[in-house]
């Protein structure tokens, strides 16, 4: 057991004290221990100063075939994919191919005359208004919805919830459409484009926007919900299959690159990191103060956004002024995991 110990200490925590080690492992697998055993688990990532302080996995990625969580495990993102969307927007707008006010109508002229007004910029930041296409799905579908039906589907609709611009409201309408601007505006399938100019540049190797059907998600995290004390795998539902809003699979190694380059020019113009970190409406009818930027919430000294699909619920945190951040992707519908992380990163910060 001490051997074990130290290793994981060696291996998890680097630069800091044997006590200090020592007392951050601890506190941190205490917060873990609902994820560890032969259950849903999860994967957690802690970078301070660009070192991985911890980065590892607890409990299956995979329960049917006994595979256990790790730190190159892929989970599906859910909404932490829309930070992704955004940044390929704001790439696109770098490169003069569109601008942020301009009309999503402009893009996708089959929306109705009234999403006009609606700009680039007003989804980005949830302030468009549109419908939310979940509550337009037909009672009794059980087609999984694709990009193309969300169009369809927003198409056919006659207001929005609000003026454009007026207040907040989220939407994943929203990044679903940005999704096929992306695509109208570089002439390559949403996919590719995050590849080409993204994870490819960034060296982000396993992660990817999936598509049912076309590529195989490597080291992949099935979802599962608990039911009567029993976990039942939930890996898919009928919303599974958007992209824009939460179809990127992706693992804490592989966030760690992510998050570095959010520090400096590498992808994002100084200009174009400042349009997504800062505050362009105050965030309503969500259980946190926030603000929202371009794809990131915004609370006091932190940059955050959460994601939820049908097994699973994921968070990254960033305190960009301490150069701390915190990653925690988990394969299971419960528990929420934003708290869990604040616990975690406070004896991190000064």
């Amino acid at each position: 057991m001490r051997l074990v110990t130290l290793f994981a200490l060696s291996l998890f925590v680097v630069g800091t004290t044997n006590a200090t080690t020592a007392d951050t492992i601890q506190n941190a697998n205490r917060l873990m221990q609902k994820y560890t055993g032969d259950v849903p688990g999860a994967s957690l990532l802690v970078i301070k100063d660009g070192k991985p302080l911890i980065d590892r996995g607890y409990g299956m990625a995979d329960l049917e075939h006994h595979v256990a969580a790790t730190s190159a495990t892929d989970y599906r993102l859910a909404s932490v994919t829309k930070q992704f969307t955004a940044a390929a927007i704001l790439l696109l707008s770098q490169d003069g191919k569109l601008k942020l006010d301009d009309s999503i109508r402009h893009w996708l002229p089959s929306l109705p005359t009234f999403a006009g007004k609606v700009t680039l910029r007003e989804l980005l930041c949830h302030t468009g208004g549109l419908l939310d296409y979940e509550d337009l799905i037909p009672t009794g579908a059980t087609k999984q919805l694709n990009d193309q039906d969300v169009l369809r589907m927003v198409s056919a609709t006659t207001h929005t919830y609000f003026a454009p611009g007026s207040t907040y409201r989220y939407s994943n309408t929203g990044y679903v459409l940005l999704g096929l601007v992306v695509e109208k505006a570089s002439g390559l399938p949403l996919q590719d484009f995050l590849k080409q100019r993204i994870f490819t540049p960034l060296h982000m190797d396993h992660t990817l926007l999936y598509v049912h059907d076309d590529k195989t998600v490597p080291h992949r995290a099935y979802g599962y919900s608990e039911t009567d004390g029993q976990w039942q795998r939930t890996d898919q539902d009928l919303t599974s299959a958007t992209r824009g809003d939460g179809g990127i699979y992706s693992s804490i190694d592989d966030l760690a690159k992510w998050d570095a380059a959010l520090y400096d020019d590498r992808l994002l113009s100084d200009a174009s990191r400042k349009l997504a970190f800062s505050p362009h409406v105050k965030v309503t009818g969500e259980p946190y103060e926030a603000s929202y930027g371009f794809g990131w919430r915004i609370t006091g000294d932190t940059l955050w956004h959460s994601g939820e699909s049908i097994g699973f619920r994921n968070v990254i945190v960033r305190w960009p002024k301490q150069h701390l951040t915190v990653v925690l992707l988990s394969n299971r519908n419960t528990p929420e995991p934003y708290r869990t992380v604040l616990a975690i990163a406070e004896p991190f910060l000064h």
